[in-house]
C-alpha cells in the first residue's frame, strides 16, 4: 500500500525497520499494531501489516518531541518492554488508505502520543539521532535552508555507500563507471547509486524501494535521449521501445559530466546497433506518409524533452475536434476540427482581445497568457481516474472540487476557448487505445457536483457510442486529411519558428518568460530560498518544449488520388486533370510502372559493357528510341554508340578540352555538348557536323538542362544562364539564335544544376558544399543552405518536386523541404557518391570506388551493394521507366544495366 507518492514533493525516502505500533500505552483501551516504520526527508509514514488500518503519516514540522525513553525507564521493570521504542508526540497526523481506499487524506489534529517499538532495538539510537537532524531541517523558517540541509544529509548518506556488485547478472562483467544519481517517477525521485558494465544498465536506491536493484540489458536499448530536468541539464531517459510513449528507467544526476559520460558510455554501445534520430530523420519519414501524424508528434516530444515520468514537461497533443454536440463527426468537412494555426488562446477572438488590450498594458516581461497548456495540474485533470494518488501528491492529499473535475468533453472544451484562464491542450491518451482515464473504474468517490450529481464517468459527446469509439474516432480525427494538411501549422506553435520571438507575438502564442528554455539561469541565483520558491513555480506553472526549428516547418504531402502507390506530380484528381480519362489510366499504369521499377531496384542486373573512351565518361544521353547511346568524355570527344550493331558509329572533338556533360534535343535531331573551354556546342545527327557554338561563359561548363525550348548551363565562372534558343533551318547554314533571359550569380564555381518537374525551379550546387534554389520566374534565390564541406557532385528534385537531395564530396546524401528550404535528413556514406537517381524514397548512386549502391533513404542505410566500374562511377543515365540504366565510368567503359524481376 505504501508508495513514494505518500511523500511530498521534493521529499525523499531513506529507511525503513520493522516495529510496533503502539497506541494508548499503559492504558485499559492499549493497541498494538505490527507494520513497517519509515524514514522520510520531510515525515515518519507507519504502514500496518494490517489492510484495513490506515497509514499513518507525521509531517515532522508538526512534531512536538521525539524521543527514546530515558535509560532509567528501561531499568523499570514495569515498562521492560517498550525497550527499542522511540516516543513521537506531534499536533497534526495525516490517515491515509483506511480500509485500503484511495480517497482524500483524513486529518486529526490536535496533541497525540505515538509509540513505536522497534524489532532491532540495536538500530533505536541510529533512528533517533537521524530524526532529530531531519526534525531540525524541517524547523528552518526558509525553503532554502531546509532543502541544503537535507540534500547534504542525503549526499552524505549515499558517500558511505555503493552499489553492491553481488547484483552484477554475470561474474565476468566488467564495470564501466558508477555514480550517484536518482530515479525519476511522476512526481518522485528516488536516490541511490548508478553503475554501467560492458552488458548492463544498473540503478540500485538507496532504500531497496521498490525492488532492491533495476536492471536494462545494454543489448536491449533502442533510443537515449539527454533530458533537462528541472530546468537543469542533468537527465537521462533510456528506451527499450520503438515507438513507445513511457521508457524504461529516467535519471537524474547531481552533476553534468556523470550523465555526459553514461549517454556516452551507452551511446556507443547501442552506436553498432542503432541509428540516431534527428527531428529532422522523423520529419522526412512523416512528409512521405511512412509514419503516422501520432508517431511524429510522439518523437516530436521526445526530442523535445518531453517525458511521460516528468509532469512538469508531459507530452502535449492538440486538440483536433471543436465538434462535441453533433451526433455524427464529419471528417469531411473544416468546420469538425480546430483551427491548428492559432493556440488555444487565441480560438476566441473576444478572449484574445481582452488579452491582448492587457498584454499591451503590460510592464516588461509581458506575456499574453497567465497559464500555460501543460502543466502537471492539467494532466492529472485527465488521468485523475487512473492516476488518482498522484492527484492526492500534488494536492497535499485532496481531490479538485467535483465542479472542476474532468467532467465532459463538451464542457472542457467550452472552458477551453471561453475561460478567462484556461488554454490547455490535451495530452497523447486521448489519441491512444486505452479508454480507461475516461472511465471511474476504481469507483473514487470523487465529490458531489452543484446539482447533486456525483462525478462519474467522463460524459462523451453524442457522436461517441462508448469510451473505445470516443478514442477510434479521434485518432480517425488525427490522421485525417484536414489534420495532415494542417499539423504543420501547430507544430510551428509549439515546437517551432512561433514558440519565441517576433513570431511568437505576431501568433498569439507568448506565455510566462519563466516556461521557456533559458528564461531564467537557476545557476546565477545565489539566494538558495529564492532558487527553490522559482523552482517550484516553474515546475507547477509548466513549460514550454525545446525548440526543435527555427523556421516554418514543411507541410505534410497528402496524395489527392488513393490509387496511386506513390505521390508523385500526377497525383491531381481526375476532375481538375485535362486529360481524357484512358490517357489518365495510362499516366497510372506509367505510374504503377514506374513504382515497379524503383520497388525491384536492387534486380539490377549488368547487361552488357563497353570500353568507348579514353578518359573518364562525364555525361551519357540516348534517343527516344533507345537505339543510339551519345557519351562526353574528359578525352574531348563526343561518341555515337548503337546498341544494336555495338559499335561506335560517330567520333567528333570539338576542340582539345574535356567534354563535361551532354543531351539530345526533343526529336532526336541534335546532341548538345558542353565544354571545359568554356563552349557549349550543337551537333547535328542528321548531317554529322557541328552546327553552332555557344560562347556563353569565362570558365568550363559544368552541366547543361534543357526545358521547353530553353537552354540552363552551369560553369566554373560563379554563374547559371539560361537561354531562349531560337532554331535555325538545319538544312542550310543558318545558326541557333541566343538570348540570354536571365544570369543566376553565386559566389563560387557552380559544379551541378537540376530543374524541377513543372521547370519552375532551379537547383545549384557549387564546388564549396552550397545548394541554392532558384525561382525561375523572378531568377530570385528561394534558398541557400551550406549543405555540404567540399564540392556538390549531384543535386535533384524528387519527382514530386516536394525535396531536393544533394550529394557532395563529404560522403553525405542532404535532403532539403524545398517549401520551406530547411535541411531535413542527412544520410553518410562510407565514401563518396558521385551521381545518382531518386524516386523520393529510394536512391540508386554510383560510388567512388565503381560500385551501384542503393539506398533506403527513410532507413539511412544501404540495402544492396552492385560491382560494377573499375574507379568512380561518373555519369548515369536512367529511361522514364525506370527498369533501364546506363552508367559511365572514370574506367572509360559504358555498363548497360536491366531489371530482372
Amino acid at each position: 500500500r505504501f508508495s513514494l507518492l505518500l511523500l511530498n514533493l521534493e521529499e525523499y525516502y531513506f529507511e525503513q525497520h520493522t516495529a510496533n505500533h503502539i497506541i494508548n500505552k499503559g492504558c485499559r483501551d492499549e493497541r498494538k499494531f505490527r507494520g513497517s516504520l519509515k524514514i522520510c526527508s520531510k515525515s515518519i509514514i507507519f504502514e500496518p501489516d494490517d489492510n484495513i488500518q490506515p497509514i499513518i503519516k507525521i509531517p515532522l514540522r508538526d512534531c512536538i518531541s521525539i524521543k527514546a525513553p530515558e535509560d532509567n525507564e528501561a531499568n523499570n521493570p514495569f515498562t521492560r518492554d517498550t525497550s527499542g521504542g522511540i516516543s513521537v508526540v506531534c499536533n497534526q497526523v495525516f490517515l491515509i488508505k483506511e480500509r485500503n481506499i484511495i480517497a482524500p487524506y483524513k486529518t486529526v489534529r490536535g496533541r497525540t502520543e505515538h509509540l513505536f517499538q522497534l524489532d532491532v532495538a540495536g538500530k533505536l539510537g541510529d533512528v533517533v539521532q537521524t530524526l532529530h537532524q531531519l526534525y531540525r531541517a524541517s524547523c528552518l523558517d526558509k525553503m532554502g535552508d531546509q532543502a541544503a540541509m537535507i540534500t547534504a544529509i542525503l549526499q552524505s548518506r549515499l558517500a558511505r555507500t555503493s552499489f553492491d556488485k553481488n547484483r552484477f547478472q554475470s561474474i565476468s562483467e566488467t564495470l564501466h563507471m558508477e555514480c550517484k544519481a536518482e530515479m525519476v517517477t511522476p512526481l518522485v525521485t528516488n536516490p541511490g547509486h548508478v553503475c554501467v558494465t560492458d552488458a548492463n544498465l544498473y540503478f540500485q536506491p538507496l532504500n531497496g524501494y521498490p525492488k532492491p536493484v533495476v536492471q536494462i540489458t545494454l543489448q536491449n536499448v533502442r533510443r537515449i535521449y539527454k533530458r533537462r530536468h528541472g530546468l537543469m541539464p542533468l537527465g537521462l531517459e533510456v528506451f527499450c521501445t520503438e515507438n513507445d510513449l513511457c521508457s524504461d528507467i529516467y535519471l537524474k544526476f547531481y552533476n553534468c559530466q556523470d550523465r555526459d559520460e553514461l549517454y556516452f558510455l551507452i551511446a556507443t554501445y547501442i552506436e553498432n546497433h542503432v541509428t540516431e534520430h534527428t527531428a529532422e530523420s522523423y520529419m522526412l519519414q512523416w512528409q512521405r506518409g511512412h509514419i503516422s501524424n501520432y508517431q511524429y508528434l510522439l518523437h516530436l516530444n521526445n526530442l523535445a524533452d518531453r517525458s511521460c515520468n516528468d509532469l512538469s514537461q508531459y507530452p502535449v497533443f492538440p486538440w483536433i475536434i471543436a465538434d462535441y454536440s453533433s451526433s455524427v463527426l464529419d471528417l469531411t468537412k473544416p468546420e469538425t476540427f480546430r483551427d491548428l494555426s492559432k493556440p488555444v488562446g487565441a480560438l476566441n477572438k473576444e478572449r484574445l482581445d481582452r488579452l491582448l488590450t492587457r498584454y499591451q498594458e503590460m510592464p516588461e516581461p509581458k506575456f499574453m497568457y497567465g497559464s500555460h497548456y501543460s502543466s502537471p495540474g492539467y494532466v492529472l485533470f485527465y488521468l485523475v481516474r487512473v492516476a488518482p494518488e498522484y492527484m492526492l501528491c500534488l494536492q497535499n492529499g485532496k481531490f479538485d472540487h467535483a465542479d472542476r473535475m474532468f467532467n465532459s468533453l463538451a464542457e472542457t472544451w467550452k472552458n477551453c476557448l471561453d475561460g478567462a484562464t484556461d488554454f490547455k491542450e490535451l495530452i497523447p491518451e486521448f489519441y491512444e487505445n486505452d479508454s480507461s482515464f475516461l472511465v471511474n473504474s476504481l469507483k473514487l468517490d470523487l465529490g458531489k457536483r452543484q446539482g447533486g450529481k456525483m462525478v462519474e464517468d467522463v460524459e462523451l459527446p453524442p457522436w461517441a457510442s462508448g469510451p473505445d469509439d470516443f478514442l477510434q474516432k479521434s485518432q480517425e480525427a488525427l490522421e485525417s486529411p484536414y489534420v495532415s494538411e494542417h499539423l504543420h501549422e501547430w507544430i510551428d506553435l509549439i515546437f517551432g519558428y512561433k514558440q519565441k520571438g517576433s513570431e511568437a507575438v505576431a501568433g498569439h502564442n507568448v506565455f510566462h518568460p519563466l516556461t521557456y528554455e533559458g528564461g531564467v539561469d537557476l545557476n546565477s541565483i545565489m539566494d538558495p530560498n529564492e532558487k527553490v520558491a522559482l523552482l517550484t513555480q516553474i515546475l507547477e506553472f509548466g513549460q514550454t518544449p525545446k525548440q526543435l526549428f527555427t523556421i516554418p516547418h514543411p507541410r505534410r504531402i497528402v496524395p489527392k488520388l488513393k490509387s496511386l502507390s506513390r505521390t508523385s506530380s500526377h497525383s491531381v484528381s481526375i476532375a481538375e486533370s485535362p486529360v481524357s480519362p484512358n490517357e489518365e489510366s495510362f499516366e497510372d499504369l506509367t505510374e504503377e510502372s514506374i513504382t515497379l521499377a524503383w520497388n525491384n531496384i536492387s534486380k539490377l542486373k549488368l547487361d552488357e559493357q563497353y570500353k568507348i573512351h579514353k578518359e573518364a565518361i562525364t555525361g551519357i544521353a540516348v534517343t527516344c528510341n533507345g537505339s543510339s547511346v551519345f557519351t562526353t568524355s574528359q578525352d574531348s570527344t563526343l561518341k555515337m554508340f548503337s546498341k544494336e550493331s555495338k559499335t561506335i558509329q560517330r567520333s567528333v572533338s570539338f576542340s582539345n578540352m574535356a567534354l563535361s556533360s551532354c543531351l539530345i534535343l526533343p526529336g532526336d535531331t541534335t546532341v548538345i555538348s558542353s565544354s571545359w573551354d568554356n563552349h557549349i556546342y550543337f551537333y547535328s545527327i542528321a548531317f554529322g557536323r557541328q552546327q553552332d557554338i555557344l560562347m556563353g561563359h569565362d570558365d568550363a561548363v559544368s552541366k547543361i538542362c534543357w526545358r521547353d525550348g530553353r537552354l540552363y548551363s552551369a560553369s566554373w565562372d560563379s554563374t547559371v544562364k539560361v537561354w531562349r534558343c531560337l532554331p535555325g533551318e538545319t538544312s542550310s547554314n543558318k545558326k541557333h539564335h541566343f538570348e540570354l533571359l536571365a544570369e543566376l550569380e553565386h559566389d563560387v564555381s557552380v559544379n551541378t544544376i537540376d530543374l524541377n518537374a513543372a521547370n519552375t525551379m532551379l537547383a545549384s550546387g557549387t564546388k564549396e558544399g552550397t545548394i541554392s534554389v532558384w525561382d525561375l520566374a523572378t531568377a530570385a534565390v528561394l534558398h541557400q543552405l551550406p549543405c555540404h564541406s567540399g564540392t556538390v557532385f549531384d543535386a535533384v528534385f524528387s519527382p514530386d518536386s516536394r525535396h531536393l537531395l544533394s550529394v557532395g564530396e563529404d560522403c553525405c546524401f542532404k535532403v532539403i523541404d524545398v517549401q520551406t528550404g530547411m535541411l531535413i535528413s542527412t544520410v553518410t556514406a562510407g565514401e563518396p557518391q558521385r551521381c545518382f537517381k531518386w524516386d523520393g524514397n529510394t536512391i540508386l548512386s554510383g560510388s567512388e570506388s565503381g560500385e551501384l549502391l542503393i539506398w533506403d533513404l527513410l532507413g539511412g542505410k544501404v540495402i544492396e551493394r552492385i560491382k560494377g566500374h573499375t574507379g568512380a562511377v561518373m555519369s548515369m543515365w536512367m529511361n522514364e521507366q525506370c527498369n533501364s540504366v546506363i552508367t559511365g565510368g572514370e574506367d572509360r567503359q559504358i555498363m548497360f544495366w536491366k531489371l530482372q524481376y
